[in-house]
C-alpha cells in the first residue's frame, strides 16, 4: 500500500468525532457521514444537515485548506453561482498530520447529460462563472505553482510525461498529430496579468439544480496566472452545439485554445482516455487545418 493510499485508509468517521471534539466541541455530537460521492484528493464527511469535514489524504493536498479559507470569501461575491464557503480551519492532531477544513454543505446534484436540462444553457452558465473568476482582483492571488499542481502556469511542466505517454500510446493514436497539438500548446504562453483560474472545472465538480448550474466546488487547484487550464471541459463533457455555445460565451482567443488543447492531451494521455484524446485531435484539426 502506497503512502497516499496508507493515508487515505487512515481517515475515518471517528477520527473526525474526535478532532471536532478537540478543537470544535460545538459541533461534536453531529451526526457524521460520509458524502456518496468523494474525491481522492481529500475526504469529506457531513456534519449534521448543514456543515461538511473535509480532510486532505495527503500532504501534497494540505495547501489547498489555508489557500481556500483565505480567498473562498473574497471570490464568492463576485460570482455568478455559490461556491464553497469557508466555515472554520482545522489543525492536525488526533494522529492526523494535515490541516483540515470546515465548510458550509451546498445542495445540489453532479453535472451530467441526465441533471442538466438544456446543455447550451449550461455551457453559457460555466463560461460565465469561468469569465467573472478571471474578472476578479487577482493582486497578491496565489501564483499558480506546487499547490495548484502547475495548473495555470506553462504547461510545459508536463513535457516529460507526456513525451512519454505519447511513446507508450504510439501504436493506438495518431502519434504525429498528438505531437502536433503539444508542440502548438508549448509555442504558446499567457503574457498578460495573471488572472485567477478554478483548475479543475470539471462535471464532478459542478453542481446543478432545477438543471441549471448551481455552484462550484473544489477550488484545491486554484490560484492567478494562466487560465487555458479551465478549458478542458469543453473536451471532456461539452460536444457538438454546446462545445461551440461554450467556446463562443467564454471568449477565449485562439493560442488560449491551443493550450487548452495541450491541457486535455496531456491529462488524456497519462490516462488513457483515448476517445477525449481523439476530439482533441480532431479539433485540432478543424480549428488549425
Amino acid at each position: 500500500m502506497t503512502e497516499h493510499q496508507d493515508g487515505r485508509a487512515g481517515i475515518s468517521a471517528d477520527l473526525v468525532r474526535r478532532l471536532l471534539a478537540d478543537q470544535f466541541p460545538q459541533w461534536a455530537e453531529l451526526p457524521i457521514t460520509p458524502v456518496k460521492i468523494d474525491g481522492w484528493d481529500n475526504r469529506t464527511y457531513r456534519l449534521g444537515d448543514e456543515l461538511t469535514a473535509r480532510l486532505p489524504t495527503h500532504a501534497a493536498y494540505e495547501a489547498a485548506v489555508p489557500k481556500e479559507h483565505h480567498w473562498l470569501p473574497i471570490l464568492a461575491p463576485h460570482l455568478p453561482a455559490a461556491i464553497p464557503e469557508a466555515v472554520a480551519k482545522g489543525e492536525p492532531g488526533q494522529g492526523y498530520p494535515h490541516q483540515w477544513a470546515i465548510r458550509r454543505w451546498i445542495d445540489g446534484s453532479t453535472a451530467s447529460t441526465e441533471t442538466i436540462s438544456d446543455l447550451d444553457g449550461f455551457a453559457r452558465d460555466v463560461a460565465a462563472f469561468i469569465l467573472a473568476l478571471q474578472q476578479c482582483d487577482a493582486t497578491a492571488g496565489p501564483l499558480a505553482g506546487a499547490h495548484s499542481f502547475y495548473r495555470g502556469a506553462p504547461v510545459s511542466h508536463y513535457h516529460s510525461e507526456t513525451v512519454e505517454a505519447l511513446a507508450s500510446l504510439k501504436d493506438r493514436i495518431n502519434a504525429d498529430l498528438a505531437r502536433e497539438v503539444w508542440e502548438a500548446a508549448l509555442c504558446s504562453s499567457w503574457d498578460r496579468p495573471p488572472v485567477w483560474f478554478h483548475g479543475d472545472i470539471a462535471h464532478g465538480n459542478l453542481l446543478v439544480q432545477d438543471g441549471r448550474l448551481s455552484a462550484v466546488i473544489d477550488f484545491g487547484t486554484s490560484g492567478v496566472g494562466d487560465p487555458a487550464c479551465d478549458l478542458v471541459i469543453a473536451y471532456n463533457f461539452f460536444s457538438g452545439s454546446s462545445r461551440e455555445t461554450f467556446r463562443d460565451a467564454v471568449q477565449q482567443d485562439a493560442d488560449t485554445w491551443a493550450r487548452a488543447r495541450g491541457w486535455t492531451l496531456w491529462k488524456a494521455l497519462i490516462t488513457e482516455d483515448l476517445p477525449v484524446v481523439e476530439r482533441v485531435l480532431d479539433d485540432h484539426v478543424t480549428r488549425t487545418h
